[in-house]
């Protein structure tokens, strides 16, 4: 399977730290985030990669090269303007051609074991992407994801209101008691995505949100899954994160 790393922004919840490299360049116990990233895929048996660089992107492009230090084939492909998640991945739409891929942003940790948990769920061959998630997190901060008793995504919501939140539970789309399910950010699209991306139209935050191409992906009839993920999951986010990050 191929593997797209979205690594363009820079960050500026970083503050100074993004000053010279870019977020996925920071270091986690001495090694940058997007190294382990691409370790982990690579453990899992992933192979063609493309990264999407922006912000001081010759920093990553001079790190990783063309990949043959972890025995893998690295591209590049540039995201000119940051106008929100959902265009962050158009810049990969010839490297994926029409195969499925897995997404995922350059500063999401997990276990190198969670992307061979995702790619055998997906080859198990009953949907059509995945989407993982993880309970606990401020649904608020990113995407609720609203599940059927099968763990298929019935709805996507990106950072819900209170009132939104009332509304769903009031309609019994939450249910007191049961998880509330955070979007994790790392994805197996197909690459019908793509289409949906080209058709976005920018959210009433300004902004081009891939949540509404996943949204438009299961209107048009593509079933999506959902994956919890097992162990850890850390999203990079601030420098308090990066920080806790040297201490385990």
């Amino acid at each position: 399977m191929k593997a797209v790393i979205l690594a363009a922004g820079k960050g500026t919840r970083m503050r100074d730290l993004t000053l010279d490299r870019p977020k996925p360049m920071l270091p986690v116990q001495g090694k940058p985030i997007l190294a382990h990233i691409v370790e982990g895929l690579a453990n899992s048996g992933v192979r063609q990669f493309c990264i999407i660089t922006g912000f001081k992107a010759e920093i990553i492009e001079d790190y990783f090269q063309n990949g043959d230090p972890w025995g893998v084939h690295i591209e590049y492909a540039r995201q000119i303007v940051q106008n929100g998640t959902g265009k962050a991945a158009e810049p990969a739409r010839a490297f994926v051609g029409n195969d499925s891929f897995l997404l995922t942003y350059g500063d999401i940790l997990v276990r190198p074991e969670t992307y061979r948990a995702m790619m055998d769920r997906f080859h198990q061959g009953d949907c059509a992407g995945l989407l993982t998630t993880t309970r606990g997190a401020d649904v608020q901060k990113g995407g609720l994801l609203l599940l059927d008793s099968n763990f298929y995504v019935q709805q996507v919501v990106e950072k819900p209101s209170d009132q939104q939140l009332n509304q769903l539970q009031q309609c019994g789309f939450l249910k007191p008691g049961d998880p509330v399910w955070y979007n994790a950010g790392i994805y197996i699209f197909p690459s019908a995505v793509f289409e949906c991306i080209a058709q976005l139209q920018p959210s009433s935050r300004g902004e081009y949100e891939l949540t509404d191409a996943i949204s438009a992906l299961i209107q048009s009839g593509h079933r999506l899954t959902g994956l919890e993920i097992q162990g850890r999951w850390v999203d990079v986010r601030d420098p308090e994160v990066l920080a806790s990050l040297s201490k385990t």
